[in-house]
């Protein structure tokens, strides 16, 4: 009976490598993605800095850049500091709007951090960039909509982009390659009254 029962579960696992085997086959097309990291769940930036790490891996130019975060040290600047032949970290925010309440300094900071993405784009030694909170400062309209997808639109062909942050608006989803949304659970933050944590949120 254990031997039978064997028997039909490796003829099962065959068939499914033989049709997953069929699928990765009639995959040709090699080609820079954008990437959207969105929704309301931890995460989104873990998940692209993590395509980061994957990039180093491979020997791949990254550059970031933190539309928001800047105002306070954080773990990943440290490693990625001790990569500079890989990547270009650069943390250009001066924290969440709610702590500048100066919308005229958030526009003038954002339009900073965005000049870097456009000049880490259209230099075809990086394999990949990142904006970080990019969504933000799009959901706040510190930068004009149109202005920056069709940028991205324009990325070399082999360049992967990736965006992240909450409420991605349509029309970057619409352009988008891939597209992931983070569902908030369960967080300690608004649960148990955590308070953000080294190596957690930073």
């Amino acid at each position: 009976m254990a031997e039978r029962t064997e028997e039909r579960h490796a003829e099962k696992m065959r068939k499914k490598q033989a049709a997953h085997d069929r699928i990765v086959a009639s995959k040709t097309i090699e080609k820079g993605l954008l990437i959207v990291h969105t929704g309301k769940g931890k995460g989104k930036t873990t998940a692209a800095l993590g395509m980061v790490v994957r990039a180093i891996g491979h020997g791949g130019k990254v550059g970031v850049v933190q539309f928001v975060k800047g105002a306070m040290a954080t773990g990943e600047k440290r490693v990625f500091d001790a990569f500079p032949e890989h990547v270009e970290f650069k943390p250009m925010g001066e924290g969440f709007t709610w702590d500048t309440q100066d919308r005229a300094r958030d526009i003038a900071v954002a339009r900073a951090a965005w000049e870097e993405v456009k000049r880490m784009i259209a230099d075809p030694s990086y394999d990949m960039v990142v904006a970080d909170e990019l969504n933000i400062v799009l959901r706040y309209d510190y930068l004009p909509l149109d202005e920056v997808i069709a940028a991205l639109g324009a990325k070399p062909e082999m360049t992967h982009v990736i965006v992240t942050g909450r409420n991605a608006p349509d029309a970057l989803i619409e352009a988008a390659d891939l597209v992931t949304e983070m569902t908030l659970i369960k967080h300690p933050f608004r649960e148990q009254g955590v308070k953000a944590q080294a190596g957690i949120e930073f």
